[in-house]
């Protein structure tokens, strides 16, 4: 499964992913609206793969993780759509420091969300956010992604706080 958009490859991760999955994965300064990250090993990292690698041998996936390619093959972050009850997906994406606020999220996620849509058959895909993540925000809304809710709390690793959490979402006849 791989697609591919203007200036990017999307496809299933393999283990060589490794230390390219890591150097954002484990991140401390990069995550600091990731709900389960930063990973504190490449230990860590390494488990992810595997699960996300495992996914892709079943033959329907609970969850679609991508690798964010450039073109020439560089492995830059993921996106990922989750399928709950083969009618609603939960899309995530990370991108590495070095390429952000360039839009190849935004790309990569419209390249996912439609695969969600027209492959999956999917009714309604949501992604969720730190209230204070405006990057994530900009996404979800270049998406066509409305608010649906602002009353839900996350819990970050190690901490006791909890933060005010935001979901937008949208319907596959509104995409």
């Amino acid at each position: 499964m791989i697609i591919r958009t203007e200036r990017l490859v999307l496809r299933p991760f393999e283990m060589t992913d490794l230390e390219t999955m890591h150097a954002y994965a484990g991140d401390a300064d990069h995550a600091d609206y990731m709900l389960y990250l930063p990973n504190g090993s490449i230990d860590d990292t390494e488990r992810f793969l595997r699960w996300a690698v495992a996914q892709w041998e079943k033959g329907t996936p609970q969850s679609y993780e991508f690798a964010v390619t450039l073109e020439g093959g560089t492995h830059i972050g993921a996106v990922s759509v989750a399928v709950e009850d083969g009618q609603i997906g939960e899309m995530g994406w990370i991108i590495h420091n070095d390429y952000k606020g360039k839009g190849f999220i935004t790309e990569a996620a419209q390249s996912v969300m439609n695969f969600a849509f027209s492959q999956l058959k999917l009714q309604k895909v949501f992604a969720t956010c730190d209230y204070r993540h405006g990057a994530s925000i900009r996404i979800m809304e270049k998406l066509g992604m409305t608010l649906e809710r602002d009353d839900l709390t996350r819990r970050y690793k190690d901490s006791d706080v909890d933060v005010q959490e935001l979901m937008y979402s949208v319907s596959r006849r509104n995409a």
